[in-house]
């Protein structure tokens, strides 16, 4: 009947300005969201909590919204703006998950394997089980030998500076000393005694800088030429690198002090890093990047594995590394729960269920996402097709900045 009525072609086109409709009826990001994103970030810069930001989002592989607002040298009065360089600290973490992955679908490891299998210095390793009575550790075998997915997760049980017992000998070891290959930190770190039997808790830390050492090792070629000819080159992230082309490009640093003003950190120390090629490539924190092309890495993500006519992971391997390989058995968990009702997957918090109150940040079940010390973050929704990175560069962390922009993207705990 239709056919009678209407050509062929005039009905292709109603169909699709239907469907063009129904898409925007169901989108995230609509003009009253775009409207209410910008009055958080205005305001979180006019109040003077943080001095420049930028954020990003793409939704069903277009972009949804951007804007950048205050500066990213504020006393050079040089706006944030697009090409804005951030240091993202441990968002260089999921780029290495993706680094050590592309080798495990090679078939070169399984993730329950020991590291020892790969790096043997970490054959053997001693836990602390406590002091004697001269104030020396006592030292029993691990239970058994971490694995390569208790590193992927945070299980391993390296100790850190903080620890109460073990923490003067971590700090002497000076493990990430920036002159020290990844094959000299490694052989520091398995001369430690672990903090916990491997598995027991969940510990941030060095775990994802011992997974670049096992991309050397098991590929054969340092970790920063691996990631650059097989993530940040295919995917064309040309500015997302350990030392900037141009050190002026970095946003300027900025700590809040205890009144809430900003002051800006010395760039000697800022760009301390960054200034220049150290022995050391880290996993976990280091590298720098624009927005654009941190997107073009979360946009790889939510097609599961796939930007354009660029595959850098299967979609299985995608989906294993979202998928939350925290057993409920894992109670001691840092400041994890801090996140919300997150699990850990492969380098990835992974959401496991909706906000619990409107204290909680706002977020989608089945959402992967992490952050970086200097407050930057990003999110990938596969419910939603949406992808969000967010850059400031402001210490100390800062998660209210977070939630304030999460709840503009989202809407409120109560219409969830």
């Amino acid at each position: 009947m239709l056919k009678k009525m209407f050509p062929a072609a005039l009905l292709v086109l109603l169909f699709a300005c239907g469907s063009e409709k129904q898409d925007e009826e169901s989108a995230v990001i609509t003009d009253k969201v775009k409207t209410r994103i910008d009055s958080t970030l205005r305001t979180l810069v006019d109040s003077g909590r943080i001095a420049g930001v930028s954020a990003l989002i793409f939704e069903k592989n277009k972009e949804a919204y951007f804007n950048a607002f205050g500066y990213a040298d504020r006393e050079a009065n040089k706006p944030m703006d697009r090409n804005t360089r951030v240091r993202i600290y441990s968002m260089t973490k999921p780029i290495t998950g993706v680094a050590l992955m592309k080798l495990h679908e090679q078939g070169l490891f399984q993730l329950d394997d020991p590291i020892s299998k790969y790096a043997p210095e970490f054959a053997d390793m001693k836990v602390i089980s406590g002091m004697d009575e001269k104030g020396n550790p006592i030292l029993v075998p691990a239970n058994r030998s971490i694995t390569i997915r208790d590193l992927t997760r945070h299980t391993a049980g390296f100790a850190s500076v903080q620890h109460p017992q073990l923490g003067k000998r971590v700090s002497e070891a000076d493990v990430m000393n920036t002159n020290n290959t990844l094959a000299q930190m490694a052989t520091k770190l398995a001369a430690l005694p672990l903090a916990f039997h491997p598995g027991e808790e969940w510990s941030y830390g060095i775990c994802v800088d011992v997974q670049a050492y096992l991309v050397e090792r098991i590929s054969g070629k340092p970790f920063d030429e691996f990631v650059r000819e097989n993530i940040t080159g295919p995917l064309a992230m040309h500015s997302t690198k350990y030392v900037p082309e141009d050190i002026n490009l970095l946003a300027a640093m900025y700590v809040r002090k205890e009144d809430g003003t900003l002051d800006r950190m010395a760039d000697s120390l800022a760009n301390s890093f960054n200034s220049k090629e150290w022995p050391l490539k880290p996993g976990g924190y280091g590298l720098t990047s624009n927005i654009d092309d941190y997107m073009r890495f979360a946009r790889m993500l939510v097609n599961e594995g796939t930007l354009e006519t660029t595959t850098i992971l299967k979609p299985e391997t995608v989906k294993l590394m979202a998928t939350n390989h925290l057993a409920d058995s894992v109670t001691e968990r840092m400041w994890l729960p801090s996140k919300g009702q997150v699990g850990f997957g492969i380098d990835f918090a992974v959401r496991v269920k909706p906000p619990a109150d409107e204290k909680e940040n706002a977020g989608v079940v089945g959402e992967f996402f992490w952050d970086g010390a200097a407050s930057t973050l990003f999110w990938v929704d596969p419910k939603n097709e949406l992808t969000a990175v967010l850059f400031v560069q402001i210490f100390p962390f800062d998660g209210t900045v977070h939630k304030k922009f999460r709840d503009a993207v989202y809407g409120s705990f109560h219409n969830k």
